[in-house]
């Protein structure tokens, strides 16, 4: 079972980029204009040139904290860090599923004003799956060797 975990794990080093590139949602300010696709990465883009602070503070929910979640949880599946470390391990990945409460606000928000349009694409998904699988491997992993 813990070598399953850990390659599923593992994988999650590739799928995470893809969801970070992949369409969050399109966005258009009227039907009959074309609706632009938002990825992570190209809303890290646009922030980065009006709030650099929020940009900041999304990058570090979006990548950083899924990475580092990873990472951590490679180092306790193979030995390297001590199962103690798994509460903190945990906590990245609440950090990280804060950033999918986040994006769904914006939606919920932009949906309520009711000035353009949105549409949720299949990155959302991707990435709602890759952050919640992360967290069921930090469950699943043993607390002790």
């Amino acid at each position: 079972m813990r070598p399953v975990l850990a390659a599923v794990n593992l994988g999650l080093l590739i799928a995470f980029p893809v969801a970070w590139a992949a369409p969050l949602m399109r966005a258009g300010l009227l039907p009959v204009f074309g609706m632009s696709e938002i990825s992570v990465l190209s809303g890290l883009r646009s922030l980065w040139g009006s709030d650099p602070a929020l940009a900041l503070l999304v990058a570090f929910l979006a990548i950083v904290a899924p990475y580092g979640k990873i990472l951590s949880l490679a180092g306790i599946q193979f030995g390297y860090l001590s199962p103690k470390a798994l509460p903190v391990v945990k906590a990245f990945g609440r950090l990280a599923m804060a950033d999918i409460f986040l994006i769904a606000l914006y939606i919920v928000v932009a949906k309520g004003v009711g000035v353009g349009r949105i549409e949720t694409a299949w990155g959302l998904w991707l990435f709602t799956g890759c952050v919640s699988l992360s967290l069921a491997l930090s469950w699943l992993t043993p607390k002790s060797r």
